[in-house]
């Protein structure tokens, strides 16, 4: 650790004892002072009681509390006196991948998770490295899993921590010393199933969701004893396979009224609907909301032969927290054609509606509209569109709760520009509810995309492969007409919305989308790291920039403020990884951080960063148009996950690949040469042919583009 400690030695944690600090006695920052009990000691007294003295310096769940507010009532840090804020320390991650995780921080300890599911523990404090756990999740999992080995966060619950591991394992560890105490399968390791999400534990229960249906899988929730391992129920978020009848799970009432809205053979490709991220829980009604994802294959015609509502696909599903049984849902994108999901946070609160206070449950999904919610009935109270929303719905009609579709909304083979798109109008980074503004802080962005079925007949399943259904190779002029709007329109901006009159209070906007999840505090602020490599913090009530950071690095996980010895903290991690963005350009950080910051720390500076590197000239073109043509729609089904949409953007631009890079493609591509970077090998899935398509297509799209980006740096 640069200018604090460079691989800490790690201490032991022992249980019923005060922690020492193991820095040097010139380096020690006020010890943090651990309660004598058991570490990680969250129970469901503690989780009710989150803002009482004896709790209010913790972050104790993902979201802070079970309503996921992510709102820290500490203001110890505020807008006064945030001018003063420093780095405190940081631990430096190792990997230039994105880390998604927001830290837990029980009684002193931060307990941290970085790609591959890997923990740590630290002295909250002054950094010190207590533990580390590694689940040896096998490098191919960052291909198998749909967007790499990054998760979004852990649970703790009774002196345990728990782990959503990448390959389907749930796993049990001891806070005190990272051991491993049980490990439960959570699905059959045979399908394309992954867990980015984080676990969440609702009185002694252990849910956790999954994702993989862009591969084609059947989306499922299911509930885990939190001391055993012990499977306590299981829901299916769409149905299966009629001809199998009932699954004997908890879901089985539920998909008797889901069925009747699917047609053809759906279940050939899974259906979709996976839960891969969003949860709350109301522990006066005892009832889990499950935010549940896209359809399976992602066209409405070839996965349900263009008819039905396709439930429970885009919705939010209530169920009863003891069995896992239905209770109500609301579906925000019915007819799901567009790879929308309603995976986005969720916050329950108490907000006015007609003169009345109601308890509500609040989502702003991928389709651009944000919806508030009665949580014990599912009944619609609003819906606006917090982004442009054009191309998809005009409003949301609060007759039915049905979107009214423009015009020419649902695919066809004809390309069309949709917008929001598959990149979200608001992607799963989290946002904030403050009680003191009533107002809620997200990352938006209006991001389009060129949309095309496939035509009929031609759409072909391939296990661990995105199956959207789409055809890319058609109509290449009308295509980049319209790539040429989606990119000219790119915007993103920190919103703070009034979900009680559904208007924008203010906005930040942002040279391009990418910014990360934000943190509100009674502090009368909002954190949030942005695309632009910095940490940023913001007047809650005016959004008035108050400081800013930089720190080579474009955050993309939640902040958390947490307190320890009655000096209040901000942490997070900063590594940036995700959607794409269009007009990024060259954009080269250092490796990713868990960043600590506390009013008046002097002394601690971040490593400088790599030194840029220019732009490298593509090689001249020689491929024929054929085999362009096929090399496009290789890299859409394999690549754009991570690298975007027409080879713009991403986790590493590939039109601006080295020589060396170049001449080492296929190896890279198929033999996985490049596996501790992150890059795992294809060769089980693509061909020599099939690499050196995708790399022609590659130098095409480089040749056409270098000009204006070699112009601008």
């Amino acid at each position: 650790m640069t200018g604090f400690m460079s691989k800490a030695l790690a201490c032991g944690l022992l249980a019923g004892l005060l922690l020492a600090s193991c820095a040097p006695a010139s380096n020690r920052i006020v010890p943090a002072l651990i309660a004598p009990q058991t570490p990680a000691a969250v129970d469901t007294a503690r989780m009710l009681a989150t803002d009482d003295p004896a709790n209010i310096g913790n972050w104790m769940s993902y979201g802070r509390n079970w309503g996921e507010d992510r709102f820290s009532p500490l203001d110890q840090i505020n807008a006064g006196n945030v001018g003063q804020l420093g780095l405190a320390w940081f631990d430096d991650l190792e990997t230039m991948r994105g880390v998604q995780a927001t830290p837990l921080v029980v009684d002193g300890v931060l307990y941290n998770e970085s790609v591959y599911n890997i923990i740590t523990a630290y002295n909250a404090a002054t950094g010190e490295r207590l533990w580390t756990y590694d689940p040896q999740v096998g490098a191919e999992w960052a291909r198998l899993a749909c967007c790499g080995p990054s998760a979004r966060g852990i649970a703790a619950w009774e002196g345990k921590l728990y782990i959503g591991a990448l390959d389907g394992r749930l796993i049990a560890i001891d806070a005190a010393t990272g051991e491993e105490l049980w490990t439960t399968q959570t699905f059959d390791r045979a399908q394309a199933y992954s867990i980015t999400g984080a676990p969440r534990v609702y009185d002694g229960r252990v849910v956790i969701g999954n994702g993989g249906a862009d591969y084609g899988v059947r989306g499922f929730v299911a509930a885990y004893d939190a001391t055993t391992g012990a499977q306590l129920w299981k829901f299916y978020t769409v149905p299966g396979n009629p001809a199998d009848g009932p699954d004997g799970e908890t879901s089985d009432s539920a998909m008797e009224m889901a069925l009747p809205t699917w047609h053809g053979e759906w279940w050939r490709y899974g259906g979709g609907g996976t839960a891969w991220d969003a949860f709350a829980y109301d522990p006066a009604l005892n009832l889990v909301y499950i935010g549940t994802g896209n359809g399976s294959p992602h066209m409405w015609q070839i996965r349900s032969e263009g008819r039905g509502d396709n439930l429970f696909l885009c919705s939010i599903v209530a169920v009863h927290a003891d069995t896992g049984e239905y209770v109500w849902h609301y579906q925000m994108v019915p007819e799901e054609d567009w790879d929308y999901t309603c995976t986005q946070p969720m916050i329950t609160a108490q907000i006015e509606y007609q003169d009345e206070i109601r308890s509500v449950i609040m989502q702003a999904p991928k389709n651009g509209f944000f919806y508030v919610i009665d949580r014990a009935t599912g009944e619609l109270l609003s819906a606006g569109d917090y982004t442009s929303v054009n191309t998809w719905a005009s409003r949301i009609d609060m007759q039915t709760g049905r979107p009214v579709l423009q015009p020419g909304a649902h695919n066809t083979t004809t390309p069309h520009l949709m917008s929001p798109s598959w990149l979200a109008a608001h992607t799963w980074h989290p946002m904030a509810f403050s009680p003191d503004t009533g107002l809620v802080y997200l990352s938006a962005q209006e991001q389009g995309d060129v949309y095309a079925a496939a035509e009929p007949g031609a759409f072909n399943y391939v296990h661990h492969r995105s199956n959207s259904g789409q055809q890319r190779r058609n109509m290449p002029e009308l295509r980049a007409e319209l790539m040429a709007q989606a990119v000219a329109d790119e915007q993103g901006y920190l919103l703070a919305w009034n979900p009680v009159t559904q208007t924008e209070a203010w906005r930040v906007p942002y040279r391009v989308p990418g910014s990360g999840g934000v943190l509100a505090t009674a502090g009368n602020l909002v954190v949030q790291g942005t695309i632009d490599q910095t940490l940023a913090i913001y007047a809650a009530d005016t959004g008035a920039k108050l400081w800013e950071m930089d720190i080579d690095q474009a955050p993309v996980a939640g902040p958390i403020s947490y307190m320890v010895n009655g000096v209040q903290y901000l942490a997070i991690n900063a590594g940036w990884g995700g959607s794409p963005v269009y007009n990024l350009g060259p954009f080269q950080t250092s490796t990713a951080k868990l960043l600590v910051f506390r009013l008046g720390a002097t002394g601690v500076e971040l490593p400088p960063p790599p030194p840029p590197s220019e732009l490298p000239r593509p090689p001249f073109l020689t491929a024929t148009e054929d085999v362009i043509a096929q090399g496009r729609a290789l890299y859409g089904e394999n690549c754009a996950r991570c690298h975007g949409p027409n080879a713009v953007g991403g986790v590493k631009d590939l039109r601006w690949m080295t020589a060396e890079t170049r001449a080492s493609f296929a190896d890279i591509v198929l033999r996985g040469i490049y596996t501790e970077r992150g890059m795992v090998g294809f060769g089980d899935l693509l061909s020599e042919a099939d690499a050196t398509a995708i790399h022609a297509f590659l130098i095409a799209r480089a040749n056409e583009d270098y000009a204006d980006a070699s112009a601008h740096p």
